[in-house]
């Protein structure tokens, strides 16, 4: 079984989440959108509530799984059996950040990274920029799936 994890603190989960989650599908068996749990950092929604998103989202994909992790995502695609890990790149800021994870990863481990470029209506999309239009209380409807609804 290919099996991929797809990392992120997804807070909240956007459309630029979902364009790369649906088109993982295609390419594995199953994607585990893994919520990792970073005791530092200071989140806007809390992890039931991020967990709420994506499940609710993805409630008809049957290739998806929703899990929480802490520690090293090497680790975790150890533990669940993963051997790919997939992330999206917006830009060639993130391709930076996103090669110098990756190569650490590979040094660590045999898993794999692959990436897939975001799809241009969306490559602008990320969650701080959502954060922040909520914070402001801008319409952030556009940027998020309805599944993403602040009370």
């Amino acid at each position: 079984m290919k099996r991929a994890i797809f990392p992120g603190s997804f807070d909240p989960l956007t459309l630029g989440h979902t364009d790369i989650i649906n088109r993982g599908i295609t390419l594995f068996d199953e994607v585990i959108i893994a919520i990792g749990i970073n005791a530092d950092k200071k989140y806007m929604f809390t992890l039931e509530q991020r967990m709420q998103f994506i499940s609710e989202a993805f409630k008809e994909e049957p290739k998806i799984k929703v899990m929480t992790y802490e520690g090293l995502t090497v680790e975790f695609c150890k533990k669940v059996d993963a051997h790919f890990i997939l992330r999206g790149l917006r830009n060639p800021a993130d391709f930076e950040f996103e090669k110098a994870i990756a190569h650490t990863n590979r040094k660590l481990s045999e898993i794999e990274t692959v990436f897939l470029l975001t799809s241009s209506g969306k490559s602008y999309i990320s969650s701080s920029i959502v954060r922040d239009v909520i914070r402001n209380n801008g319409d952030y409807t556009s940027l998020v799936p309805d599944t993403v609804r602040v009370i």
